[in-house]
């Protein structure tokens, strides 16, 4: 049965465009695909740069400027996520000025529904340095945490252990037992995954932290709201539910023979190519 997931929708075909310093956004791709199944989807993985979270934030601008513009220009995308914590703090306003036509959707980390599940009053956020010391984060705890205990912890080393593929190996263990320690040691019964790399690390942490301590992140969240700026744009709603599935095309600024394999353990799914990104 062909069913739209907007009423009205159009048949014009909506091509998404998704971008992270690395393999970490492939989480947010993943979510999207369930919501978005029939439409192209372009993702790009700035491995060459991974990760975002050591440099500065007028690189991070001048790198996220430059993947959107690909993505605008030579993917046809009609929408651009951000699906990456660090480049949304201190990019994506940047963005939203110099693509003013195309819908740009943030990541945030999940610190309102953690703030409202905690039962001790602690919630925790593992994130990268960058994206802690952005006034965003600030915000969204002074906006959504009122009450309640919040704990930052920046977590050097975990991106690049997921870029290596690496989930639940001896040295990431070691470098989760060492960020998580303190946060459990305050009471923290709500951990916030503040870095989309770090969903790929859920079920190490679940071992580590045990099952009375909830996990947040904000995957599912960012495909529903890019759901939503699409289901606002008239005359630009998504393509009628048919049998075919959208296309998904991988791009790398890194090694392509060395990327496709930790994409592919990402995707879940075999990547045919991950194409080469120029600079």
């Amino acid at each position: 049965m062909s069913c739209s997931i907007f009423p009205g929708a159009t048949t014009e075909l909506v091509s998404i465009g998704v971008f992270d310093s690395g393999v970490g956004g492939v989480s947010v791709l993943r979510e999207l695909r369930l919501v978005l199944p029939h439409n192209d989807m372009t993702y790009v993985a700035d491995s060459k740069y991974v990760p975002y979270g050591s440099k500065a934030p007028e690189f991070i601008r001048e790198r996220s400027s430059a993947i959107t513009r690909f993505l605008v220009e030579h993917r046809q995308s009609t929408v651009v996520v951000v699906a990456c914590n660090t480049a949304t703090t201190h990019a994506v306003d940047r963005l939203r000025l110099d693509f003013p036509a195309v819908p740009i959707v943030g990541t945030e980390p999940a610190i309102k529904p953690a703030a409202h599940a905690t039962r001790s009053g602690v919630v925790g956020i593992l994130a990268t340095g960058a994206t802690l010391a952005g006034q965003r984060v600030t915000s969204l705890i002074e906006r959504n945490a009122e009450g309640i205990e919040v704990i930052t912890q920046p977590c050097p080393g975990l991106v690049e252990q997921v870029e290596a593929g690496d989930l639940s190996g001896p040295a990431t263990v070691e470098l989760l037992r060492r960020y998580t320690g303190p946060l459990l040691a305050r009471g923290a019964d709500a951990l916030v995954l503040g870095c989309t790399h770090y969903n790929f690390l859920q079920q190490t942490i679940k071992r580590l932290v045990g099952p009375s301590v909830m996990l947040f992140d904000s995957a599912a969240a960012i495909a529903r709201q890019t759901v939503n700026v699409l289901a606002a744009r008239p005359g630009k709603g998504l393509q009628e539910g048919t049998a075919a599935s959208g296309r998904v095309a991988f791009f790398t600024s890194g090694d392509p023979f060395a990327v496709r394999p930790v994409l592919e353990t990402m995707w879940g799914e075999p990547v045919a190519e991950a194409r080469p990104l120029g600079r």
